[in-house]
């Protein structure tokens, strides 16, 4: 006898069609320099996998113009951040190749709805990270790890309402985190005797210290926070290549900047990165 619900193929395409709606709105209020908000009731995320298939559809939709996946950040690696969302657990997004910059760039704030900036350290690989080797423990993600640097990942929260903020963690997902780029200063490759949780950085905003942290304030220790992230990417079947930049999330609270800025964050025996607003 027929059934009334619709079958395998129906609900894949049903499920798909929603999913790529979600991406061409997302793209269209980027477009548009919408303020961020929830999507439609017919297409927005109902669980992390519709968030995360969004988010994918969306980086294919990005990708002609901000170019290829050349590494992942993470985030929502602290229990402030965690218990202000009430999500318990970090998340993950693509970075794209062409918004990628060097230390010293100036940033046009014409181009994001709101930029914020957060203080964190990039790790480049030497080695690839197979997601049929995965899971993977910290001490292998440590030995593929090539070089260390201060950076900066460019936030654009597309003036969001921090009130609402926490019905929208979906959303937010969806919506690649805010990612709009990250900064990298100078490589480290000689780092393997640091003491990566202990290392200290400072945030100088016009010449004023308005924020510090240490990079146990990320999960406990950043290669704990890439720890998390290559498996969260390696259970999404995607290989994370040799060369690709890979974030360990912020250490110091988030910094709002606006034209005029200047902006540097510092690590102590690793370096400094900067930029400037206009």
């Amino acid at each position: 006898m027929p059934s009334d619900q619709p079958g395998e193929d129906n609900t894949r395409e049903l499920l798909g069609g929603r999913i790529e709606t979600a991406a061409q709105l997302l793209l269209e209020q980027h477009a548009r320099g919408l303020r961020f908000c929830a999507l439609p009731d017919s297409c927005e995320p109902r669980d992390d996998a519709d968030a995360y298939a969004i988010q994918e559809a969306l980086r294919r939709l990005r990708a002609p113009q901000l170019g290829a996946t050349a590494g992942y950040k993470v985030a929502l690696t602290s229990a402030v951040m965690q218990n202000m969302l009430r999500y318990f657990s970090p998340f993950a997004g693509p970075l794209h190749a062409n918004l990628i910059h060097q230390s010293g760039v100036q940033l046009d704030h014409t181009q994001y709805g709101r930029l914020c900036i957060e203080c964190e350290l990039a790790a480049v690989l030497g080695t690839s990270l197979r997601s049929s080797n995965a899971p993977y423990s910290r001490e292998q993600i440590a030995d593929a790890v090539d070089t260390i640097a201060p950076a900066l990942e460019l936030v654009d929260d597309r003036n969001a309402d921090y009130g609402t903020i926490s019905q929208l963690v979906l959303t937010l997902i969806a919506d690649n985190a805010w990612n709009a780029g990250i900064v990298l200063g100078p490589a480290l490759k000689d780092w393997h005797h640091l003491d990566l949780a202990a290392l200290h950085g400072t945030v100088i905003v016009n010449g004023k210290t308005t924020g510090d942290g240490r990079g146990r304030d990320v999960l406990g220790h950043p290669m704990e926070a890439l720890r998390w992230l290559v498996n969260t990417i390696s259970s999404q079947g995607k290989d994370i290549e040799r060369g690709m930049v890979v974030m360990t999330g912020t250490m110091i609270s988030t910094q709002f900047v606006k034209p005029g800025d200047n902006l540097s964050f510092s690590v102590d025996e690793i370096g400094t990165v900067q930029i400037s607003v206009r």
